[in-house]
């Protein structure tokens, strides 16, 4: 049985606390991590952990062996990816990574694709959520955020700057009074991303800078929902320019206060440790922000 894989589990296990758990992180079946866990219990001929009915806690052994063997699973990964280091397409692995539905379909994919075709045996796992993951926890090698703060437990890596606009559909600009200045908006409908600033919207023009406070009439955990709610002529909404710059060029949007810029942000690639990050998982993040510097929306 594999080794490497069986400190995998026995590690997860141990942050756990649960087989049903880990099989469902590692995307395995529970009789398979206990065969994993007896593998491991066999090779160093000791009991690793206690197991009732409720659940799984490690015995003094155990805690003992866990960080000799996250260690030796530490330089097995590195001794791993010497023996990858030969052409690029040679390169394997899984690589899990969280971003929200908004980037994930309209920019990660089409580079997750130009990147699979350069590593076809790498597996790519893409987990959509537009909340902030325990990246631990929840087994996630790489998370993909817009943030002016990233979390400062992570180790984050700056790829691409994220600009956004005010938006309204041609319908709401035709049937409602003129915005000419960002308190105009405050007589307007707005419709507002939960997860950005409480709803204050922060404006520039040169050396003018306006916050406005709006009381969203609608508001979302999620930014493509805002953005259909906007087509539908539901009111003005603040959205990224990688997803609405087509939906401007066609002219199903309209872009509201043209002369004011709203704060800048940084896409970040997050990760929680460099220790544990394999050849495939760089090899990723280094493909990704190549692409984006090139790829501008």
């Amino acid at each position: 049985m594999d080794r490497l894989k069986a400190a995998r589990v026995f590690i997860d296990v141990a942050q756990s606390g649960s087989f049903t758990m880990t099989a469902d992180r590692l995307s395995m079946s529970r009789p398979m991590v206990t065969r994993y866990i007896e593998s491991m219990e066999e090779w160093l001929n000791v009991r690793l952990l206690h197991r009732t009915t409720r659940k799984v806690a490690l015995t003094s052994a155990g805690k003992n062996c866990l960080m000799q063997v996250e260690s030796w699973l530490l330089a097995g990964e590195a001794l791993a990816d010497l023996s990858h280091s030969g052409p690029k397409d040679s390169l394997k692995g899984r690589i899990k990574v969280s971003t929200s539905m908004s980037f994930g379909f309209s920019q990660l994919v089409p580079a997750t694709k130009l990147f699979m075709d350069n590593y076809p045996d790498i597996v790519v796992d893409i987990n959509v959520e537009d909340t902030v993951t325990d990246l631990v926890e929840q087994q996630i090698d790489l998370a993909i955020r817009i943030s002016s703060n990233p979390d400062p437990s992570l180790i984050g890596k700056p790829i691409a700057d994220c600009q956004s606009v005010l938006v309204a559909s041609p319908e709401y600009i035709a049937e409602h009074t003129t915005i000419i200045n960002p308190r105009d908006l405050l007589n307007h409908k707005c419709l507002g991303y939960k997860h950005f600033e409480q709803h204050v919207w922060h404006l520039s023009y040169g050396e003018q800078h306006e916050s406005i406070e709006v009381e969203p009439c609608l508001s979302a955990n999620e930014t493509t929902v805002l953005l259909h709610a906007a087509k539908c002529g539901m009111g003005v909404t603040l959205q990224p320019t990688y997803l609405v710059s087509p939906e401007i060029e066609s002219g199903s949007l309209v872009h509201v206060l043209p002369d004011w810029q709203p704060s800048k942000l940084k896409i970040y690639a997050l990760y929680s440790s460099r220790k544990y990050l394999s050849q495939a998982i760089r090899a990723y993040i280094d493909f990704i922000s190549e692409y984006f510097s090139k790829n501008r929306w």
